[in-house]
């Protein structure tokens, strides 16, 4: 089957299918090889996640006298452009004094093995304790004026009418727009450099009122919940926003060791899993950005197996991608199947779950990594193969 597409002659394949319920291959061909996974890490920081939240946590806080003290958790929704929090967001409209308790951090601001000239794109925004406006600047237009959010940072923005649309310098927060670039429907989408004094300039901005940064801490803080919790996750898995994936693994963090370092984190989760899972993993980052992640295409079949048990298949109909219809599934013209994508340039692979028109649940895990064609006749490859296995596994 595989030698029949054309698009996999020089790319590596490796590859695994089950059924739900069984533990015997009832497709392999390398599935015990390690592959570069791009945002099939994913699975990975989802499972995290849902093992250990019930609800999300968005704020610490504490009410005392005047003031009111908070601390990140490391939830990324506030003035989040795609995936808003009103009732966060409502919060710091309260007529209060404010104290941010900066939460202990060992953030770079990106991961290892991310590369260095990504930083102007909006999936590369960086890593921080709290994230605020996606840590990305929006730039518009408005009645033939050019507007930025935050706006706290529209002063770093300059006119340049040779240059490209939006660009920034890489080591500071100047923004560069060339005003003939942007017509008035369009968003222009630029990371900004973070940092915890930055935050409480931006949400000033936001308060009017005087925030203090603080690095001193106080306990017994109350815990305001995530409504968004759908929303979140449908973000993380539909569409593969990286910015949600980082903020996941800082969440689970700040809440196993009350600091935020991914690779504590992360090795505890692999001694955590080391009982069933099929393989070691190499894992630095929670959305899959890294070329350093390597993982087999078996035990993403592992990682699935416990989303499904975790969560049930109802939920995983909700949050995954549906082909043909939703997400980075949009492009796949195959019926019934829910997964997550995973690419970075000469890597595709599609992981997740196909249910038969019997009824009957299955778990694969398709990658396909080092080609030099385009990804399209690798997508149409990869559901091709699939439309193979539905005749054969009914």
């Amino acid at each position: 089957m595989l030698q029949k597409i054309p698009a996999f002659e020089q790319a590596h394949i490796a590859l695994s299918v089950e059924a739900l319920n069984t533990s015997k291959p009832k497709a392999f061909y390398q599935g015990g090889n390690y592959m570069t996974p791009a945002s099939n890490v994913k699975l990975l920081t989802f499972l995290a996640a849902i093992q250990n939240f019930d609800s999300l946590p968005a704020l610490y806080y504490k009410k005392k006298d005047s003031i009111m003290h908070f601390k990140a958790t490391g939830y990324p929704l506030l003035f989040h452009p795609f995936y808003p929090d009103p009732e966060l967001a409502s919060f710091f409209d309260q007529k209060y004094y404010w104290k941010y308790h900066a939460p202990k951090s060992t953030l770079n601001a990106h991961g290892h093995g991310w590369s260095w000239d990504d930083y102007s794109y909006y999936y590369a925004a960086e890593n921080s304790p709290f994230p605020i406006y996606g840590n990305t600047t929006q730039v518009f237009l408005t009645s033939n004026s050019n507007r930025m959010n935050p706006a706290s940072l529209e002063k770093q923005m300059v006119l340049d009418t040779l240059g490209q649309n939006l660009h920034r310098k890489r080591s500071k927060n100047r923004f560069y727009l060339n005003p003939q670039s942007l017509e008035e429907r369009d968003t222009l989408y630029h990371p900004f450099i973070t940092s915890d004094s930055l935050f409480v300039e931006i949400l000033n901005d936001h308060t009017k009122l005087p925030i203090q940064l603080v690095k001193d801490s106080i306990s017994n803080w109350n815990l305001m919940y995530s409504r968004q919790e759908k929303l979140l996750y449908k973000g993380l898995l539909q569409d593969s926003d990286n910015g949600v994936a980082e903020a996941l693994v800082n969440m689970v963090s700040q809440k196993t060791f009350n600091e935020m370092n991914v690779q504590k984190i992360i090795d505890t989760l692999k001694l955590q899993w080391e009982p069933w899972l099929p393989d070691p993993i190499e894992w630095v980052d929670g959305s899959g950005v890294s070329r350093y992640n390597m993982v087999t295409p078996r035990t993403l079949i592992a990682v699935l197996k416990k989303i499904h048990r975790e969560i049930g298949l109802e939920s995983i109909k909700e949050y995954f991608p549906k082909s043909g219809r939703s997400g980075t599934l949009k492009d796949y013209a195959i019926s019934n199947v829910y997964a997550k994508t995973g690419t970075l340039r000469h890597n595709h692979n599609l992981s997740g779950y196909w249910i038969s028109d019997r009824g009957n649940v299955y778990v694969f895990s398709i990658m396909a990594n080092h080609f030099t064609t385009p990804t399209d006749p690798i997508r149409q490859g990869i559901s091709e193969l699939l439309r193979q296995f539905q005749k054969k596994l009914k």
